[in-house]
């Protein structure tokens, strides 16, 4: 199968939405089909035709951003030249131009289906408005003129504002959730590096410094967190420093995360790749998602630290819920309540060894392969309806 897979982010842009992309394509590729990915060259370093892991990658140029969207005036033309070459298209929501995919992929017959990632919500203004606007009309389109919608947990359809409109179109496919080995004495290399001291209880939080992550709500739990653990640490994995569209909020938490580095109780890892991210969740007590939103659809990171035995603290979020109380491996908090997170955290660093898995079945249960396999069923499930 030719499999035509188009986001407006890609690789080496950093969020869920690209890394369940990177993996699904990968997986594609291992399993003998031939793959190309359709996006925007958002960073001017990057060629716009190459080929990674087997992927094909376009990327078409950007005229200019509409907040954190991008505009792309030839996007149309190579849109359908692709289409007409692919056997199946897959869509990333929320996407602007995903509705023009869907309606080529609806007359040529190609089967086509939505992988919905998360509702939008744009920052205030109005200038956002009006993309936010433009773009659930597109996405609406898009769910009209495809022909199925894959979401993480059927939990989330039935609370979001767009998949539960669409619900009789709605398949539920776990996400792809893969880490590499890593050894012991690189996992000890790490802590000595990285950690003040072996007694150090580190608290994880792996995502881009971004206004739905909730970072301020873990940064108010801090002072009870602190009073029950001094000595605890915060390592911050990922993007932090001139995300887009989230200068203003990291500007607004800095001074006090500046305090907290002062007194080595938090520490900015920056984006780590595959490799480093195995180390810090073998370096981690907890890990915390107290994302504030329906921006957040599931929170991959959660099943990557549940993989290395590390339990998770998530917020009270449809979808987002559903790792910890699928698998009994943590707790759920209340949105936005930082001392229920610090109870909570402090509850899970002193009765750690309650909160484990089974971690081989954790493992295939969301590998790559595995949710590669369930689109190619599904893939053929709606080239048969179509003849």
């Amino acid at each position: 199968m030719k499999l035509l897979i188009v986001l407006t982010y890609y690789r080496p842009h950093t969020s869920g939405l690209t890394i369940y992309a990177e993996r699904l394509a990968k997986a594609m590729v291992r399993r003998g089909h031939q793959v190309t990915v359709l996006t925007s060259h958002f960073q001017k370093d990057l060629p716009y035709d190459e080929v990674q892991d087997g992927v094909r990658i376009i990327r078409v140029p950007v005229a200019f951003r509409l907040s954190k969207g991008v505009i792309m005036p030839t996007f149309g033309w190579v849109a359908s030249r692709l289409a007409v070459k692919h056997d199946a298209i897959q869509l990333h929501l929320p996407q602007f131009d995903a509705a023009g995919l869907a309606l080529r992929g609806r007359l040529l017959k190609k089967p086509t289906i939505v992988t919905y990632h998360c509702d939008l919500l744009m920052p205030p203004g109005i200038i956002s408005w009006m993309a936010n606007q433009a773009v659930t009309f597109m996405n609406n389109l898009t769910a009209i003129w495809s022909h199925r919608i894959v979401t993480y947990t059927q939990d989330y359809a039935e609370n979001s504002n767009y998949a539960r409109r669409y619900l009789k179109k709605v398949e539920v496919i776990d996400p792809p959730v893969e880490l590499p080995d890593v050894s012991e004495q690189e996992i000890r290399d790490y802590r000595n590096r990285n950690i003040l001291s072996k007694s150090t209880p580190v608290i994880g939080m792996a995502a881009r410094f971004a206004t739905e992550k909730g970072v301020e709500v873990l940064l108010a739990a801090l002072p009870k967190i602190l009073d029950a653990y001094p000595n605890a640490l915060v390592q911050f994995a990922g993007p932090y420093q001139n995300i887009i569209g989230e200068e203003e909020y990291f500007s607004r938490l800095w001074p006090l995360i500046q305090k907290y580095q002062e007194h080595n109780q938090w520490q900015f890892l920056g984006m780590l790749g595959p490799h480093k991210m195995a180390l810090f969740y073998h370096n981690i007590d907890l890990l915390v998602l107290p994302s504030l939103n329906s921006t957040e659809a599931f929170g991959l990171v959660q099943i990557e630290a549940m993989l290395n035995g590390v339990p998770c603290i998530a917020s009270n979020l449809p979808g987002v819920r559903q790792p910890v109380m699928r698998h009994s491996m943590g707790k759920v908090v209340p949105i936005g309540d930082s001392n229920a997170l610090a109870e909570a955290a402090i509850d899970i660093l002193k009765h750690r060894k309650q909160y484990q898995v089974d971690q081989e079945a954790l493992k295939k249960q969301y590998s790559p392969d595995s949710l590669a396999e369930k689109y190619e069923i599904l893939f053929k499930k709606i080239a048969e309806e179509l003849k």
